[in-house]
């Protein structure tokens, strides 16, 4: 069956404006968050599988770094093991990060490589712990208030922050064409494993790397303003002035200084878009509208 006039010149339309951007982004890095309904709804895994296989087939280099939050409490609520959380961080003892040991670098990881091999790419996963790729430093947490003589250290367990990033095996991994699916687990002096949060890995991953963009899937539009409507083409100085001004609040504000961070690193553009949206991240890489939010160095 042929495509009506109409839907034809659609289809086009589509393709010469992707063209610029295929040009402009042939040999780059893109490191890509992957998280929210984007993980979890059949269609959208595989709406993102095809997404990355493409860029990979068109000449750019995608690196993905999941999350896996949910699947990691589903797992602890089956073993009986209630999940705690201090200011968004799971509590991690030994046992529970055993389980997001086991969640993260086997079941979600190897789940996300045969979604993108069973879309004709070639990935292949790793951890944080892997040819040294993520060196981890205990995260810590300090609590202070006017009856205390010194300020309480709180401990999470074996949560981490990124200390150091070794790229050598991503570096021979991407010129092999393979697409590198990383499990944010790292491992520190102590030779302990720590839970790392995945938008953290992916921005810190992206500065050593100095891509060409950062990518964050969300459950939201992006950054929206006071009225609730979508706002893209962010400089660093408007970002800051939405975070002072209490515009960017909650559950946005670790991801967008996590954007802001990247871009002020050296990262070209940062994106915070929308996961719900099927293929996304083409449609924000490949289109001159976007579908979220575009930091970038200029100012405005």
């Amino acid at each position: 069956m042929s495509l009506t006039n109409s839907a034809a010149s659609n289809v086009a339309h589509v393709l010469i404006e992707a063209l610029p951007y295929l040009t402009r982004f042939a040999g780059k890095t893109f490191v890509i968050k992957y998280g929210g309904n984007a993980m979890i709804d059949k269609d959208l895994q595989t709406c993102f599988a095809q997404n990355v296989v493409l860029m990979k087939h068109v000449g750019l280099n995608p690196i993905v770094v999941h999350g896996g939050g949910p699947q990691i409490g589903d797992l602890l609520k089956r073993l009986g093991k209630q999940s705690e959380f201090f200011q968004g961080m799971r509590i991690t003892d030994r046992e529970t990060m055993d389980v997001v040991q086991m969640v993260l670098g086997g079941l979600v990881n190897k789940d996300i490589v045969t979604l993108i091999n069973n879309q004709g790419g070639s990935a292949i996963g790793l951890t944080g712990k892997d040819a040294g790729l993520i060196h981890a430093r205990k995260l810590t947490f300090t609590r202070n208030s006017p009856e205390m003589k010194a300020p309480e250290i709180i401990d999470i367990g074996h949560v981490g922050e990124v200390a150091s990033i070794d790229t050598s095996v991503l570096d021979t991994l991407i010129d092999g064409d393979f697409i590198p699916v990383i499990a944010p687990v790292g491992v520190g002096d102590d030779g302990q494993s720590y839970n790392i949060n995945a938008d953290l890995v992916a921005g810190k991953l992206a500065e050593v790397l100095q891509a060409e963009k950062l990518i964050l899937l969300t459950n939201t539009k992006g950054v929206l303003d006071k009225q609730g409507q979508l706002l893209t083409g962010l400089s660093p100085s408007s970002v800051k002035s939405l975070i002072e001004d209490g515009t960017i609040e909650g559950g946005m504000l670790p991801k967008i200084r996590c954007a802001l961070e990247a871009v002020q690193a050296g990262v070209k553009t940062a994106h915070i878009i929308d996961g719900r949206v099927p293929h996304a991240a083409l449609l924000e890489i490949f289109t001159d509208e976007g579908v979220g939010t575009l930091i970038h160095h200029r100012n405005k």
